[in-house]
């Protein structure tokens, strides 16, 4: 009888401590930047089962099977590149679809706080398939796909010049059976003085009901920048590389190089709902652009990388780079945040990503900003001294922690 009431009591005690941790994770302490709900104070937050189940003042840590320190951090939703290549490969001369100059994106995603990445454009309609089941299928990271309207995709050279390969038929009919998947099309890289590539990859966003992403101008003399804002694109469609100025005339820009000032068609396709996207790239960021246009407030809608590795070496780094040198231009933190989580979810219209409300995907980046003598630069090499720059401490994906730079979660690991 003593054995058995030592093995009830301990029955007992197991099931209260089970009982008792209701939470996965509480995070305790952080700033909590939660654009979408408007949040930017000290709050808790706890995951369970992969979502936010509470957002509030001193959540009780006991209850939960590991506890995040986030004191002194901020504590935003995962954040979301719209513009990086991710379909890594090893075939020859396939560029960034599905060759050796994209990158995988785990290595590059979960460190820099990133839950999702956009690849943008490197599969079309005849090479997603592969993209499928090679990236999207092996990933941890959330990938998704703006489409190429070259069916593929983008190989560079002649394969992203031929236009009896932008079929807007077949890309809305691949991008619809795979609507979990794709969130829109890309046009990229075309040298022709038409405006064939654009006009198809909107007639597929049209058929998808997709927004297009234009990484647009690679002709002498460039097609209207005004044209393309107000005539072919929709409300909705996405202009990366928007800071960007090319030599050899190849690309209008929208800040006039001679006064200084944003050109006043380019506020009238902001008004219009035009997306204007970072892009940041290996060549397409100039501050003689950024610097003149935030000043006058013309704000990126998203910041994105342009990720691959023609550019994570170079001024680019990564989004928590190109998120610090907008702060160091003037930017607020909580405007940064935003256009690096909530605001690319509307875009992709993924609403349930980019937010910590109670009930969403437990998607969280924990940042630290550091303080100390920083320099950005751009391609140029031209550079701008910063004080302030983010760093990632933890990166927690579908309530699961994925990264942590320092070893803050107690335990570190559950067993």
């Amino acid at each position: 009888m003593r054995k058995l009431y030592f093995l009830v009591l301990l029955i007992g005690c197991i099931g209260g401590t089970l009982r008792a941790q209701t939470y996965s994770i509480v995070i305790k302490g952080g700033q909590v930047i939660d654009p979408k709900n408007n949040l930017n104070e000290v709050l808790d937050v706890a995951i369970t089962d992969g979502k936010i189940v509470q957002v509030a003042k001193n959540i009780d840590a006991s209850k939960a099977k590991q506890v995040v320190n986030a004191k002194g951090m901020l504590v935003t939703p995962g954040l979301i590149d719209i513009h990086g290549h991710v379909f890594y490969g090893t075939e020859p001369n396939h560029y960034l679809s599905n060759g050796l100059t994209a990158v995988s994106p785990d290595g590059f995603t979960f460190r820099v706080g990133v839950t999702t990445i956009v690849d943008a454009g490197g599969a079309g309609w005849q090479s997603f398939p592969a993209f499928k089941k090679n990236i999207i299928f092996s990933s941890k990271t959330r990938v998704l796909s703006l489409l190429n309207i070259v069916g593929e995709g983008m190989r560079g050279g002649n394969w992203e010049q031929d236009t009896t390969d932008m079929d807007p038929k077949m890309a809305a009919a691949m991008a619809l059976g795979n609507a979990n998947d794709v969130v829109g099309f890309k046009v990229a890289h075309y040298m022709g003085g038409t405006w064939t590539p654009v006009d198809r990859a909107v007639e597929a966003g049209k058929l998808a009901n997709m927004p297009v992403m234009v990484d647009f101008g690679m002709h002498n003399p460039p097609l209207s920048l005004e044209q393309l804002f107000l005539k072919h694109l929709r409300p909705g469609d996405i202009f990366t590389h928007t800071y960007t100025l090319l030599d050899d005339n190849v690309r209008e820009t929208i800040v006039d190089e001679a006064t200084g000032k944003v050109k006043p068609f380019v506020w009238e396709a902001r008004k219009r709902g035009i997306v204007f996207d970072v892009g940041y790239g290996g060549a397409s960021f100039n501050y003689s652009q950024a610097i003149p246009a935030v000043k006058a407030g013309f704000l990126p809608t998203t910041i994105s990388t342009d990720l691959h590795t023609g550019s994570m070496n170079g001024s680019m780094k990564d989004l928590l780079s190109i998120m610090s040198k907008f702060v160091g231009m003037g930017e607020s933190v909580p405007d940064v945040i935003k256009a690096s989580t909530w605001t690319p979810a509307q875009v992709i219209k993924r609403e349930m990503l980019g937010h910590i409300s109670v009930g969403a995907i437990a998607d969280v980046a924990i940042l630290t900003m550091r303080e100390g003598n920083f320099g950005f630069y751009d391609k140029t090499g031209y550079r701008v001294e910063g004080k302030k720059k983010f760093e990632c401490e933890m990166t927690i994906k579908g309530g699961r922690i994925v990264y942590d730079l320092n070893g803050i979660a107690n335990p570190l690991v559950v067993r």
